[in-house]
Protein backbone atom coordinates (compact mmCIF):
# COMPACT_ATOMS: atom_id res chain seq x y z
CA UNK A 1 0.00 0.00 0.00
CA UNK A 2 1.28 3.58 -0.59
CA UNK A 3 1.67 6.40 2.54
CA UNK A 4 -0.28 9.23 2.31
CA UNK A 5 1.84 12.50 1.94
CA UNK A 6 2.35 13.68 5.58
CA UNK A 7 0.27 17.47 5.89
CA UNK A 8 1.76 20.52 4.78
CA UNK A 9 2.76 19.75 1.24
CA UNK A 10 6.10 20.51 0.08
CA UNK A 11 6.28 23.39 2.77
CA UNK A 12 6.51 21.13 5.21
CA UNK A 13 4.65 20.82 8.42
CA UNK A 14 2.82 23.08 10.37
CA UNK A 15 5.21 22.71 13.14
CA UNK A 16 8.17 23.84 10.66
CA UNK A 17 7.00 27.30 10.12
CA UNK A 18 8.32 30.13 11.48
CA UNK A 19 6.96 31.50 14.61
CA UNK A 20 4.49 34.62 14.50
CA UNK A 21 6.55 37.58 16.42
CA UNK A 22 4.36 37.89 19.99
CA UNK A 23 7.09 40.34 21.09
CA UNK A 24 4.27 42.99 20.58
CA UNK A 25 1.57 43.39 23.18
CA UNK A 26 -2.18 43.05 21.60
CA UNK A 27 -2.88 46.79 22.01
CA UNK A 28 0.29 48.35 21.66
CA UNK A 29 0.54 50.35 18.65
CA UNK A 30 3.42 51.14 16.08
CA UNK A 31 6.43 53.04 17.00
CA UNK A 32 6.11 56.60 15.59
CA UNK A 33 9.31 58.52 14.45
CA UNK A 34 10.10 61.67 16.63
CA UNK A 35 12.05 62.71 13.17
CA UNK A 36 9.70 62.20 10.19
CA UNK A 37 5.83 61.82 9.74
CA UNK A 38 3.76 61.63 7.13
CA UNK A 39 2.99 65.17 6.80
CA UNK A 40 6.07 66.34 7.99
CA UNK A 41 6.92 67.67 3.86
CA UNK A 42 3.45 69.72 4.48
CA UNK A 43 4.88 70.93 7.85
CA UNK A 44 8.32 72.09 6.36
CA UNK A 45 6.69 73.77 3.16
CA UNK A 46 4.87 75.88 5.57
CA UNK A 47 7.74 76.69 7.72
CA UNK A 48 9.80 77.34 4.85
CA UNK A 49 7.62 79.82 3.44
CA UNK A 50 6.77 81.47 6.47
CA UNK A 51 10.44 82.12 7.00
CA UNK A 52 11.75 83.28 3.61
CA UNK A 53 8.78 85.75 3.38
CA UNK A 54 9.44 87.11 6.67
CA UNK A 55 13.46 87.25 6.09
CA UNK A 56 12.67 89.09 2.42
CA UNK A 57 10.16 91.40 3.74
CA UNK A 58 12.61 92.80 5.98
CA UNK A 59 16.15 93.11 3.59
CA UNK A 60 13.51 94.61 1.38
CA UNK A 61 12.09 97.43 4.11
CA UNK A 62 16.03 98.05 4.86
CA UNK A 63 17.68 98.03 1.99
CA UNK A 64 14.54 99.23 -0.64
CA UNK A 65 12.63 101.61 1.82
CA UNK A 66 15.20 102.52 3.90
CA UNK A 67 13.46 102.05 6.62
CA UNK A 68 16.22 102.91 9.52
CA UNK A 69 16.78 106.30 7.82
CA UNK A 70 13.16 107.53 7.70
CA UNK A 71 10.49 108.73 9.59
CA UNK A 72 7.63 105.73 10.66
CA UNK A 73 5.44 105.30 7.25
CA UNK A 74 1.84 105.68 7.36
CA UNK A 75 0.08 102.42 6.22
CA UNK A 76 -3.58 102.82 7.79
CA UNK A 77 -5.29 104.82 10.13
CA UNK A 78 -4.26 102.83 12.73
CA UNK A 79 -1.42 101.15 11.41
CA UNK A 80 2.47 102.32 10.79
CA UNK A 81 5.94 101.23 9.65
CA UNK A 82 8.35 101.98 11.99
CA UNK A 83 11.76 100.10 12.38
CA UNK A 84 12.58 99.02 16.17
CA UNK A 85 15.25 95.89 17.26
CA UNK A 86 14.11 93.88 19.87
CA UNK A 87 16.47 92.39 22.46
CA UNK A 88 13.57 89.76 23.47
CA UNK A 89 10.76 87.18 22.75
CA UNK A 90 8.11 88.26 20.55
CA UNK A 91 6.16 91.35 20.68
CA UNK A 92 9.40 92.86 23.26
CA UNK A 93 8.75 90.70 25.63
CA UNK A 94 11.24 89.58 28.01
CA UNK A 95 13.86 92.02 26.44
CA UNK A 96 17.43 90.68 27.31
CA UNK A 97 20.49 92.78 27.51
CA UNK A 98 23.85 92.15 28.14
CA UNK A 99 26.25 89.30 26.40
CA UNK A 100 24.39 86.02 27.88
CA UNK A 101 20.41 86.85 27.49
CA UNK A 102 20.39 87.13 23.78
CA UNK A 103 22.48 83.74 23.44
CA UNK A 104 20.44 82.20 26.19
CA UNK A 105 17.18 83.33 23.65
CA UNK A 106 18.87 81.68 21.01
CA UNK A 107 19.24 78.00 22.62
CA UNK A 108 15.82 78.35 24.59
CA UNK A 109 14.47 78.60 20.58
CA UNK A 110 16.90 76.04 19.19
CA UNK A 111 15.48 73.90 22.00
CA UNK A 112 11.70 74.90 21.05
CA UNK A 113 11.63 74.10 17.39
CA UNK A 114 13.11 70.80 18.34
CA UNK A 115 10.44 70.23 20.53
CA UNK A 116 7.78 71.17 18.22
CA UNK A 117 9.30 69.27 15.32
CA UNK A 118 8.88 66.25 17.05
CA UNK A 119 5.19 67.17 17.69
CA UNK A 120 5.21 67.68 13.73
CA UNK A 121 6.52 64.45 13.16
CA UNK A 122 3.41 62.77 14.46
CA UNK A 123 0.83 65.06 13.18
CA UNK A 124 -2.12 63.76 11.78
CA UNK A 125 -4.45 66.39 10.59
CA UNK A 126 -3.12 69.30 8.09
CA UNK A 127 -4.66 72.18 10.11
CA UNK A 128 -2.12 70.57 12.74
CA UNK A 129 1.29 70.29 10.19
CA UNK A 130 0.43 74.15 8.76
CA UNK A 131 0.10 75.57 12.22
CA UNK A 132 2.90 74.16 13.70
CA UNK A 133 5.02 74.77 10.04
CA UNK A 134 4.15 78.24 10.57
CA UNK A 135 5.04 78.86 14.35
CA UNK A 136 8.60 77.08 13.38
CA UNK A 137 9.16 79.67 10.45
CA UNK A 138 8.37 82.62 12.79
CA UNK A 139 10.38 81.58 15.55
CA UNK A 140 13.30 80.21 12.80
CA UNK A 141 12.79 83.58 11.16
CA UNK A 142 13.40 85.57 14.58
CA UNK A 143 16.38 83.75 15.16
CA UNK A 144 18.13 84.60 11.72
CA UNK A 145 17.73 88.05 12.99
CA UNK A 146 19.82 87.86 15.78
CA UNK A 147 22.71 86.10 14.30
CA UNK A 148 23.40 89.40 12.02
CA UNK A 149 21.53 92.20 13.56
CA UNK A 150 21.55 93.83 17.09
CA UNK A 151 18.32 92.32 17.40
CA UNK A 152 15.15 90.72 15.75
CA UNK A 153 13.62 93.55 13.93
CA UNK A 154 10.44 94.45 14.39
CA UNK A 155 8.22 97.36 12.14
CA UNK A 156 4.70 97.23 12.44
CA UNK A 157 3.14 99.36 15.21
CA UNK A 158 -0.93 98.81 15.72
CA UNK A 159 -2.05 102.36 17.78
CA UNK A 160 -5.44 103.62 18.39
CA UNK A 161 -7.07 106.91 19.63
CA UNK A 162 -9.96 106.34 21.47
CA UNK A 163 -11.37 109.33 23.89
CA UNK A 164 -8.59 112.06 22.92
CA UNK A 165 -5.90 109.02 24.05
CA UNK A 166 -3.38 107.10 21.83
CA UNK A 167 -2.98 103.88 22.53
CA UNK A 168 0.05 101.73 20.95
CA UNK A 169 0.42 98.50 19.98
CA UNK A 170 3.41 96.46 20.74
CA UNK A 171 5.28 96.69 17.84
CA UNK A 172 5.88 93.56 15.75
CA UNK A 173 7.05 91.67 12.52
CA UNK A 174 5.87 89.14 10.03
CA UNK A 175 7.21 86.16 11.92
CA UNK A 176 5.46 87.53 15.09
CA UNK A 177 1.97 86.79 12.82
CA UNK A 178 3.34 83.58 11.98
CA UNK A 179 3.45 82.33 15.32
CA UNK A 180 0.38 83.83 16.36
CA UNK A 181 -1.61 82.08 13.21
CA UNK A 182 -0.25 78.72 14.24
CA UNK A 183 -0.63 79.05 17.94
CA UNK A 184 -4.82 79.84 17.02
CA UNK A 185 -4.85 77.25 14.17
CA UNK A 186 -3.41 75.00 16.97
CA UNK A 187 -6.19 76.50 19.81
CA UNK A 188 -9.00 75.81 17.23
CA UNK A 189 -8.26 72.19 16.56
CA UNK A 190 -7.99 71.12 19.48
CA UNK A 191 -10.51 73.03 21.23
CA UNK A 192 -13.14 73.78 18.96
CA UNK A 193 -12.70 69.84 16.65
CA UNK A 194 -10.93 68.28 19.58
CA UNK A 195 -8.13 66.29 17.41
CA UNK A 196 -5.20 68.30 17.52
CA UNK A 197 -2.29 65.78 17.85
CA UNK A 198 -1.08 65.64 21.17
CA UNK A 199 2.53 66.68 21.82
CA UNK A 200 5.03 64.43 22.50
Amino acid sequence: MGSHAPRGGVGGSVADAAPANTDRKPNQKPDRSYVWGPLSAFGLFAAVVACVADQALKFWLLLGAHLNSVEPIAVTPFAELVLTWNQGISYGLFPQRGPVGPWALLAFKVVAVGFLWAWLSRARQRLTALSLGLIIGGAVGNAIDRLHWPGVMDFVLLHAQIAGRIYDWYVFNLADVAIVAGVVGLLYESLLQGRAAKAP
